[in-house]
């Protein structure tokens, strides 16, 4: 897949909204050096290309009583596309696990489960994930500590596309709202 170009204020807006997706267009803008209109436009039009795929609140699991964070390697009897599709199905109906992914090595999956307490784990790890037909194992470590957490991604190891005239003339306000470029 071949990334998007992006210039630099097209990057400025997904740090800033990486940052704090809460901020108003007229935060942003002012905070990119940027007017509003285009702004605004340009963050649409990231969010229409799938670069920004939500906004969402980031909870405390700790305080809201889910103290337990599990990453658990699964693995399948059968490495077969039938058991994976029906393991995956199975997965996105369990509350407790916030991230699946597909992985390489030793384990088929590596599942990120989150529960109340000790007893809430072994039950979810025992009675219902090792009761999903087609699991044959699974290994888990359980977190101590939390060292770091972020969802930010390196946006800085991003080469931004040179400046074009049509991003100074954004800069400098010249399109309003509705505008089209090239027109």
């Amino acid at each position: 897949m071949r990334p998007p170009e992006l210039d630099t204020f097209d990057l400025r807006i997904l740090r800033e909204l990486q940052e704090d997706g809460r901020l108003t267009n007229a935060e942003l803008s002012e905070r990119i050096g940027l007017s509003p209109s285009p702004c605004l436009r340009r963050t649409r039009q990231l969010e229409e290309m799938g670069l920004i795929a939500g906004y969402q609140a980031r909870l405390d699991a700790a305080r809201l009583g889910l103290g337990v964070l599990a990453f658990i390697q699964v693995h399948l009897e059968r490495q077969v596309e039938e058991a994976a599709r029906d393991f995956e199905a199975a997965v996105l109906a369990l509350p407790q696990v916030v991230a699946c992914d597909s992985v390489t090595g030793d384990s088929d999956y590596l599942l990120q489960v989150v529960c109340e307490d000790l007893e809430g784990f072994a039950h979810f790890a025992h009675d219902i994930l090792m009761g999903i037909p087609g699991v044959r194992g699974v290994r888990s470590s359980l977190a101590l500590k939390r060292v770091k957490e972020h969802r930010r991604l390196p946006l800085d190891q991003l080469k931004p596309v040179p400046k074009s005239a049509d991003s100074a003339a954004e800069k400098a306000g010249i399109y309003g709202a509705g505008s089209q470029k090239g027109m």
